[in-house]
């Protein structure tokens, strides 16, 4: 499907907008093309004056005449004005508002999107589509529209004044006007997967730049900035290689269309001016035909421009559209979960999972069966890559099981509506996601009517409530992108309040404290002891320090579960959990 019929089923809400904008457009062409026929009802007056065509009329007085063009003259001044103000305040509206919507639509999208998704596409990519090619769409509202609806209606206007005036000239006059929009068209098809390509490019660039701009601190660590200065330089040349190869197609439209003008307003130049000789055709007449003709050819260079602002957006349209329609595969529907009854019991039956759909033999998990009792503590170790946190993922439904099913409280997961199930389920992460707000918005996150009561609790069961005292302004103290401003310690423990304070029937420790000191982790340790109570806790980890108290304790390896039970009957088993126990306390 052609992008401008996509943006328009997009934006089929807008129609009345579109609609009254366009009639604006018309009508100031209309009132921009009469000018040049009353200069030419003006010279007809004073060459003619009491025969001319006013007086014909009716006004045989050529004075009398004069006045009534002056008054004339300001009426059609001043509509044009006032219709040029509304078309350019609906037009522009018009532009914000579907920007606005379409980004909004786009990344709320984005979000619905599957964790598989982002693995396949760049983040940088998805900006540039979100920020870049929205942007894009705009411009072209802005002002591209109006251009061409004035092109389209100032030709049928002053083409249907030629042939009022004068049928033969007008054949001569317009010949070249055919020949210049399909010159357009001709440029239009070859610089569409030029644009395209520009686009593509672009996007690779932006995700090279964010990718560098995340890890700029290894980029330093590792003295490798004139490395990634030269990848940088490599994606810019393909970007600008890209749009070259566009400016050149582009940029040979406007002189083509300029010597397709010149022909027709020489034949009118000259061979109107024989008729008038000739005595065939009236000097007014003339002179609003050699105006007309300026009036509806030179517009027409303004197509090379019209050309290219139309390619970059129908460009951008293209990759907005496919983001729009890229189908969501983990539905949000189902049925209702109320928090209060969520005893907190699961079930993992037979659960099959690879990340890569299409090698089967590659499986994360392979068949993995447990159930977890309300309120029971579990673990889950082993090696790196042996399926420990695919299974938190899938309890999640950052992805689906293939096949297996995963039961919460008796009833599978896929039946229960996404959201409901998520709100259950407290997530702390090794590398803990905080957003760009103070701390208080951060512990709060997803839960912005929480009291500051309750927000400073929550930091004081996760002892953090000392640190961010001390912080410049305590709890309204921004965190930075990220949390950059924080300590990874400090970070965690934001993230364990945000979890204390969700207090969720289930709760999920993904390596929660691999990533810090002794001392934190001793802090993090104890109020993870408290938070644990009570629920249902999943916890996940390298450290077998920290799972000793877990009821049981899962091994994985190779996606499969190779060993379970509580730490002192594995240990006395001898198995695998007992070699990594030796491996990571020293012992023999």
């Amino acid at each position: 499907m052609h992008p401008l019929r996509r943006l328009f089923g997009y934006a089929r809400s807008y129609r009345r907008d579109v609609a009254m904008a366009s009639v604006y457009s018309v009508a100031n062409k209309f009132f921009d093309v009469l000018p040049e026929i009353l200069i030419g009802v003006a010279v007809d007056v004073v060459v003619n004056r009491t025969e001319s065509f006013l007086a014909r009329l009716g006004i045989v007085d050529p004075k009398q005449q004069l006045v009534l063009l002056a008054l004339l003259t300001i009426v059609i001044w001043l509509a044009e004005s006032l219709t040029e103000y509304l078309y350019e305040v609906r037009w522009r509206n018009l532009a914000q508002n579907l920007q606005h919507a379409t980004r909004m639509d786009a990344y709320a999208h984005v979000q619905r999107l599957q964790m598989a998704y982002f693995e396949r596409n760049r983040s940088g990519n998805l900006l540039a589509i979100l920020n870049e090619d929205v942007n894009q769409m705009e411009r072209f509202l802005n002002g591209g529209a109006n251009d061409l609806i004035q092109v389209f209606v100032g030709s049928i206007m002053v083409g249907a004044v030629f042939f009022a005036l004068t049928t033969e000239l007008a054949f001569l006059a317009l010949t070249p006007v055919p020949f210049i929009l399909l010159g357009a068209f001709w440029f239009q098809k070859r610089l569409a997967p030029r644009y395209a390509a520009m686009r593509e490019s672009a996007g690779s660039m932006a995700a090279r730049l964010n990718n560098n701009l995340q890890g700029i601190a290894t980029v330093k660590a590792y003295a490798a900035e004139e490395i990634e200065l030269d990848h940088i330089r490599q994606a810019s040349d393909t970007y600008r290689a890209r749009n070259q190869e566009a400016i050149r197609w582009a940029a040979a439209i406007t002189p083509v269309i300029r010597v397709a003008i010149l022909a027709g307003f020489t034949v009118t130049l000259l061979y109107g001016g024989f008729l008038v000789l000739n005595g065939e055709l009236g000097v007014g007449s003339y002179s609003a035909l050699v105006y007309l003709t300026q009036r509806l050819l030179w517009p027409l260079t303004r197509l090379a421009e019209l050309t290219d602002l139309y390619q970059r957006s129908m460009a951008s349209v293209d990759r907005v559209m496919n983001l729009l329609q890229t189908p969501v595969a983990i539905g949000y529907a189902g049925q209702p979960l109320p928090l209060a009854q969520v005893r907190g019991e699961l079930v993992f039956d037979d659960v099959r999972f690879g990340y890569d759909d299409d090698d089967a033999s590659r499986l994360a998990l392979a068949g993995v069966s447990v159930t977890i009792g309300a309120g029971e503590t579990v673990a889950f170790v082993g090696a790196t890559g042996s399926g420990k946190s695919t299974l938190t993922k899938l309890l999640l439904r950052l992805y689906d099981t293939r096949p297996g099913s995963i039961r919460l409280d008796g009833v599978p997961i896929t039946d229960i509506a996404l959201q409901d199930l998520r709100r259950a389920i407290g997530y702390v992460a090794q590398d803990s996601f905080l957003t760009d707000g103070t701390v208080a918005e951060n512990i709060a996150y997803g839960m912005h009517d929480a009291p500051r009561k309750k927000i400073i609790a929550a930091a004081q069961a996760a002892e953090a409530h000392e640190f961010v005292t001390a912080l410049p302004q305590g709890y309204d103290t921004p965190v930075g992108e990220r949390g950059m401003k924080l300590s990874g310690g400090q970070r965690q423990r934001l993230a364990l309040a945000r979890a204390i304070l969700k207090n969720p029937p289930i709760l999920i420790l993904d390596e929660a404290t691999s990533a810090v000191d002794n001392e934190t982790e001793a802090a993090i340790q104890r109020s993870l002891d408290r938070l644990v109570v009570g629920r249902t806790s999943l916890i996940i980890a390298h450290r077998l320090s920290t799972v000793r108290q877990a009821s049981c304790i899962h091994v994985l390896d190779g996606g499969r579960i190779i060993e379970s039970g509580a730490h002192e009957q594995l240990l006395a088993n001898d198995g695998a959990y007992a070699s990594l126990w030796r491996l990571q306390t020293g012992e023999r």
